[in-house]
């Protein structure tokens, strides 16, 4: 399979809804670092299939793009809200989980993490919650009480990625995500963190806070990221 390619695959998962979904770019025995890309609150779109394939081209992954809503895609911020709000967020930590697992099967050594939005947050939780994954990339988006995870306790090293001006308050505001650095920093956990001078969900084009600048430099400095910790 070529770096954009995209095949359609499911894989078991301890969910209670049963197997999970989602798309595979690229080959293992050409790739063996796998990298899970986990979408925003919109569902497993066009969009991030997109710039999964973008990924996997671009860094030299395996990539997974797992359907953490199971068919759904939103087609406005009312519907996504509606579907976000009925989303079993323990469920989704053991689809990542199930993801990294299938991606070793396939032939990955390590497998990373990587999220926007929902899917930053649910990036976060599985650095603390999933043992299979090496290394955590989460963009504009922190865990809240329906989602536990206590960051102070991540093992695994950590790049996050934030805007300036995101008025997501709460959730990834500049207030959040400073206190959030300061709290790893405490607690002592490898994490590095950048900001852009851009707002939320920066790297979908489809966003009117889009940044072509902003996201390059993030998605580069992802690469290399996770090359250090997926290697070997």
């Amino acid at each position: 399979m070529s770096s954009t390619v995209r095949e359609r695959v499911s894989f078991p998962s301890e969910n209670g809804l049963g197997d999970a979904q989602g798309v595979v770019i690229g080959d293992p025995n050409q790739y063996p670092s796998g990298l899970i890309v986990v979408h925003e609150w919109w569902g497993m779109n066009e969009q991030i299939q997109e710039e999964g394939a973008q990924i996997a081209a671009e860094g030299g992954f395996t990539v997974l793009v797992p359907d953490m809503y199971r068919g759904r895609v939103a087609k406005d911020r009312e519907e996504a809200g509606h579907i976000m709000s009925g989303l079993d967020w323990d469920g989704a930590i053991l689809d990542i989980s199930a993801g990294a697992r299938y991606l070793i099967s396939l032939g990955c050594g390590r497998v990373g993490v990587m999220g926007f939005c929902m899917g930053g947050a649910l990036s976060f939780a599985a650095a603390v919650r999933c043992p299979e994954i090496s290394a955590a990339a989460p963009f504009y988006g922190i865990p809240r009480p329906n989602l536990p995870a206590d960051l102070t306790k991540i093992q695994i090293p950590v790049q996050s990625h934030f805007g300036e001006k995101d008025q997501a308050a709460g959730f990834s505001s500049p207030a959040d995500y400073n206190a959030l650095k300061e709290k790893l920093a405490a607690a002592g956990v490898q994490h590095e963190m950048f900001t852009y001078p851009a707002g939320h969900g920066f790297t979908n084009v489809n966003n009117p806070n889009y940044s072509a600048d902003a996201t390059r430099l993030a998605l580069s400095r992802v690469y290399d990221f996770m090359r250090r910790n997926l290697s070997g």
